[in-house]
């Protein structure tokens, strides 16, 4: 667990340096997918069928999965935190947050599911982001993602 938890976090600078600036999204994305699938190989994922499952299996995939505790599921939604101290945390930079989290994207659909990130901790005062799941195919248009909720108006 020790060295999962140091590899983890040892690849957490160059994952904000690659994400910060909107000029390197296009090597943030690349990054963090290869990221994502790295963990996934790792971590030897597997696709899940139930929604619970697939709760389970993206909390299985961090090194300390009670920092990603799940808080609810229903509806069809599994409702989780990430409580993990981000580097992002109240810096404002939504943007930022929603690129880095192209790895949690990769991940959830090799596992058989959507994530989306309802608040995240680089909005002022958020100490833990809210995220929601729910099966790979299944709409997510009443989901608003935290970088779109918090765009300033036109």
């Amino acid at each position: 667990m020790r060295i999962r938890r140091w590899l983890f976090w040892s690849l957490i600078p160059v994952s904000v340096w690659s994400t910060r600036d909107p000029r390197r999204a296009a090597l943030g994305r690349r990054l963090m997918r290869s990221l994502g699938t790295l963990t996934l190989w790792v971590r030897r994922a597997r696709r899940q069928s139930s929604l619970d499952g697939i709760g389970r299996e993206w909390q299985r995939m961090f090194p300390d999965p009670t920092e990603h505790p799940i808080t609810q599921v229903e509806n069809g939604t599994v409702r989780a935190e990430i409580r993990t101290r981000c580097p992002y945390r109240g810096t404002g930079n939504v943007e930022g947050c929603y690129r880095m989290m192209e790895y949690d994207r990769r991940m959830m659909e090799k596992i058989g599911g959507q994530f989306v990130v309802l608040r995240s901790q680089a909005e002022p005062g958020v100490t833990a982001c809210q995220v929601a799941l729910r099966r790979l195919g299944t709409p997510i248009d009443d989901l608003v993602p935290a970088h779109v909720r918090t765009r300033p108006a036109p």
